[in-house]
């Protein structure tokens, strides 16, 4: 009779845990999040051919540029052309947006096994992309961010590749070696000073051998606004994402307060 119990529980635990599991992938694929962060939908288009890790044509002849994310590594688009070619795809925007070479930018959407996917929140849970410094509003950068954390942490994807893993804000060469490509970098902030309309964020006493992150005073505001006070991150472990210039040293320029993030949590 034990024993039969006993084959019971365990059944059932191996099911509670299975059903749990894939619950949480299924969470971490979907896209139930995606309304705060893309509001207003362009309608519903067919997928010509994907371009590239980020970007694909329309049946129209549109181009398409994924929001808010980079993707650096050329599996990108095997990913991409697998869930988009010849698909139905729904896109929509924060606000009405192209760059500068007249690409609409959009969060994408498509459906599967019933359940809408939202691309670039996939992208970003397998470790194909990474948030950029572009993320959009502050409830499409939460979103994005949280997207990418899980796999950030587990070093999926390219997070396992030297090249696009996060950089010590103390590794001067890692840094250097990303001059004008997009990196992400991590450290705790030493001090934070504001010189000729520029705030400097500093992560260590020698400027030309660790990170500096510089805001301009006049994008202040926003950072205010979204909640985070650049002036009061002393002592405090930020991650920052941008293009590392060298400037007497590595430095990221902050434009957007989705570039900066408290990384004490984790």
């Amino acid at each position: 009779m034990r024993s039969s119990c006993r084959r019971v529980f365990c059944a059932a635990f191996i099911g509670l845990f299975s059903a749990m599991f894939w619950a949480q992938t299924a969470h971490a694929q979907g896209a139930p999040a995606a309304v705060s962060c893309a509001a207003k939908s362009l309608g519903s288009f067919e997928v010509e051919t994907v371009l590239d890790g980020r970007s694909f044509r329309l049946r129209d002849g549109r181009e398409v540029l994924l929001a808010g994310i980079e993707v650096p590594s050329s599996s990108g688009k095997t990913w991409l052309a697998q869930r988009l070619t010849g698909k139905t795809v729904v896109l929509r925007q924060v606000t009405s947006e192209t760059d500068r070479y007249e690409r609409l930018l959009a969060q994408a959407f498509v459906t599967a096994d019933s359940v809408e996917r939202w691309i670039q929140q996939e992208l970003l849970a397998t470790g194909q992309a990474q948030v950029s410094a572009r993320p959009g509003d502050s409830a499409c950068a939460k979103a994005l961010l949280s997207a990418e954390a899980p796999a950030r942490r587990n070093r999926l994807g390219l997070w396992a590749n030297s090249d696009y893993s996060v950089k010590a804000s103390s590794d001067l060469e890692g840094l250097l070696t990303r001059k004008s490509r997009f990196t992400v970098a991590e450290g705790k902030v030493l001090s934070v000073r504001e010189s000729g309309g520029t705030i400097y964020i500093n992560f260590g006493r020698e400027w030309s051998r660790n990170l500096t992150v510089t805001i301009l005073r006049r994008n202040l505001r926003a950072f205010e606004a979204s909640g985070m006070d650049p002036k009061k991150l002393e002592g405090a472990r930020v991650r920052v994402r941008g293009l590392v210039e060298e400037r007497n040293g590595p430095r990221i320029e902050a434009v957007r307060p989705g570039q900066i993030e408290i990384a004490a949590q984790e």
